[in-house]
């Protein structure tokens, strides 16, 4: 539906003035043959071309069109170009939802644009339109700084300045497609994402998002991209605040900010980049080499100063940088003779330099196949200031190694000024990847290396309900609830008189005062009385009048939280955390979207800190994991039962003992 917007053999400009002459240059500039219709009401000519008086004036319905108008006007040319059969529209107006704070009407006007375009596909409102250097055509209101290509990935954003930018882009990257979504009025993120992986051209797809509007979309764009094998990259910018809303509980807390969004992106198998260079080098990473297969590299530099700043780098990622095989110091050592001390990194110092059969031979010695990606560390230096023949050896040397070895060769700069962009087209030409900035350039193979295997998920996410009025049901009934799902609570009694019922649960016992929020920080909370006495004294301290007193679980081998927070934007935010008192100073946390598989889960608390004690410190008891992930299987079952209404859960802690794994504490907030 979109391909024939994307890919125009008639296109209309809709509009006068500079932006839409801007649009009818730029075609002309890109190559694009085919037929450019300007349309105003009184002009004669726009850019040197016949300008007709209203679409139902043009020859045929266009497969193209820019709406280049007034936000009025543009949802009247909508619905005149979607009876005639036009192929799609870029509405560049602004003034729409965008501008609600300012102006009430917008959201209205945005309707009315839905409305008006019926069953014809269009971008924005709020939108620059798109550049397709693959076909050779583009809507486009402005200069722009790429080239037309046969082959390359595609990006998406909602930001046209962002867009602009990455156009301008000096690093080699093979910009395909870019397109601008504006509001997304009508066609979303993933919708146009979909249409573009389907090109056999396009080898990777980014997408700068603001905010996820349709999770369900989502979901199909992850299942087409695994379906065709082709690697999504995502620039999530935004830190949402809603799933913060509760701020009775740790969880709100650890699950606030970004955790949704992160979670959403691990579970649709979408790397995410944090910055514009880090989102653009893994791109182009990605483009020559595919997700790589493992996270295993290597580093060669003619520096001890680049050698050690790239294995710190690692020492902070999921890269590993394996000692050399009895191979490579082979042939390194034939190469570099016993003057050089072989590791990785490897210095391999200055002597070999302008010597390309050397330099051939020892970068080709460390390309092992077992690596990923073997990086090599070239600064070039000021084309205008200093000789830079010396750098065609290296460049020769790389060229000739990446012959020799095959496998995956990088140069990498480690400043991403240092990397020209004819010298980074003629190694892309070549085979090797050019990655501008040694920061960046670890990260975007981290990102890479997690990308391998990409897969479908299995099950869909399960979507956050509306709801209203919540309330924090008490202890006991919270752990009541989720015990009729599976959780294994201790025993418990409520009560006035707590010394009365204690002999019933069996010494030692925990006393809990009823009705208050962090009983602990409240002086609400005691552990291990053993007798009638102690349980009386401790009663007399509480602020309250009602109890909570149960069996105390000893052997506890470590404490964890487990947490839901209903995230609008995002679904059910499960997060699994070091539990305790010390919960949020810790902040050793994971977070996934339910449903979670238990292999999920079983991964997510392998990647907390207190793993170790889960397992076993230094010799110690390891915890019943299978009792640990019955827990948590039984939350998800609650949410998945009862989420309707349900906006958090949180255990914490709970008890992960040699035997079982008891919720010790439980809070519950729903509506009534």
């Amino acid at each position: 539906m979109l391909r024939r917007l994307f890919n125009p053999r008639s296109i209309a400009v809709v509009g006068g003035g500079a932006w839409c002459g801007a649009i009818i240059e730029q075609c002309r500039k890109i190559g694009f043959d085919g037929d450019i219709w300007p349309v105003h009401p009184h002009a004669e000519t726009l850019a040197g071309l016949p300008v007709f008086g209203s679409v139902a004036d043009l020859p045929s319905a266009p497969d193209a069109c820019f709406l280049g108008i007034n936000r009025h006007a543009s949802i009247e040319v909508m619905a005149q170009l979607s009876a005639m059969g036009a192929g799609g529209v870029v509405c560049f107006a602004s003034g729409f939802q965008e501008a609600q704070a300012e102006d009430t009407s917008g959201a209205d006007l945005q309707k009315q644009l839905v409305l008006a375009a019926g069953d014809m596909p269009f971008l924005g409102p709020n939108c620059y339109g798109f550049i397709n250097y693959l076909d050779r055509v583009l809507l486009w209101p402005d200069q722009h700084g790429g080239l037309a290509l046969d082959r390359g990935v595609a990006i998406l954003t909602q930001s046209s300045n962002i867009a602009v930018n990455i156009t301008m882009q000096q690093r080699a990257l093979p910009l395909g497609v870019l397109v601008c979504t504006g509001n997304q009025a009508q066609t979303g993120m993933a919708e146009i994402g979909m249409t573009l992986l389907d090109d056999p051209r396009v080898t990777a797809l980014g997408l700068h998002i603001e905010g996820i509007n349709d999770i369900r979309a989502f979901e199909a764009l992850a299942a087409k991209a695994a379906l065709l094998q082709k690697p999504i990259v995502a620039l999530k910018v935004g830190k949402s605040t809603q799933a913060q809303a509760a701020t009775i509980s740790h969880t709100a807390s650890l699950a606030g900010g970004d955790a949704g969004a992160q979670a959403l992106l691990d579970r649709l198998n979408i790397g995410r980049a944090d910055d514009l260079p880090t989102f653009l080098e893994t791109l182009k990473l990605l483009h020559h080499t595919g997700p790589l297969p493992s996270n295993r590299i290597a580093s060669i530099s003619c520096s001890g100063g680049e050698a050690s700043l790239a294995a710190d780098m690692v020492h902070d990622l999921d890269l590993e940088l394996p000692a050399l095989n009895p191979t490579q110091q082979t042939r390194l050592r034939t190469a570099l003779g016993p003057m050089v001390a072989l590791a990785n990194p490897l210095d391999y110092h200055t002597y070999i330099w302008r010597d390309v059969a050397a330099m051939t031979a020892a970068w080709s010695a460390m390309m092992d196949p077992a690596l990923a990606l073997t990086f090599l560390i070239v600064d070039f230096p000021h084309k205008d200031r200093c000789d830079v023949s010396d750098w065609d050896y290296a460049v020769n040397a790389a060229i000739g190694a990446k012959q020799a070895a095959g496998g995956n060769l990088a140069m990498v700069s480690t400043l991403p000024e240092n990397l020209p962009e004819t010298v980074a087209a003629n190694l892309a030409d070549n085979g090797i990847v050019p990655l501008h900035g040694l920061r960046e350039a670890l990260k975007a193979t981290e990102i890479a290396a997690r990308l391998s295997g990409l897969k479908p998920a299995t099950q869909s996410i399960l979507l956050p309900t509306s709801s209203s009025n919540s309330v924090t049901r008490s202890e006991a009934q919270a752990k009541q609830a989720l015990a009729a799902f599976g959780l294994c609570v201790p025993k418990s009694e409520q009560t006035k008189d707590p010394a009365s019922v204690a002999e019933h649960i069996g010494y030692p016992v925990v006393l809990k005062g009823e009705g208050i929020a962090h009983k602990t920080e409240a002086g609400a909370v005691a552990l291990g009385l053993q007798n009638r006495q102690d349980v009386e004294q401790a009663a007399r301290k509480m602020p309250c009048n009602r109890f909570l007193i149960e069996e105390m679980i000893p052997n506890a081998v470590a404490e964890l939280l487990i947490g839901v927070v209903k995230d609008p934007a995002h679904g059910f935010v499960l997060t699994l955390a070091a539990g305790g008192v010390l919960t949020e100073l810790l902040a050793d946390s994971c977070s996934l979207l339910i449903p979670a598989s238990d292999t999920d889960v079983m991964a997510a608390l392998n990647r907390l800190k207190i793993a170790k004690l889960l397992h076993g410190y230094r010799g110690a008891t390891a915890a019943d994991m299978v009792a640990v992930i019955r827990a948590v299987r039984a939350v998800q079952d609650y949410v998945i039962d009862q989420a309707d209404g349900l906006e958090e859960i949180e255990i914490n802690p709970l008890l992960c003992c040699p035997d079982r794994a008891v919720a010790a504490d439980a809070l519950l907030r729903r509506t009534p």
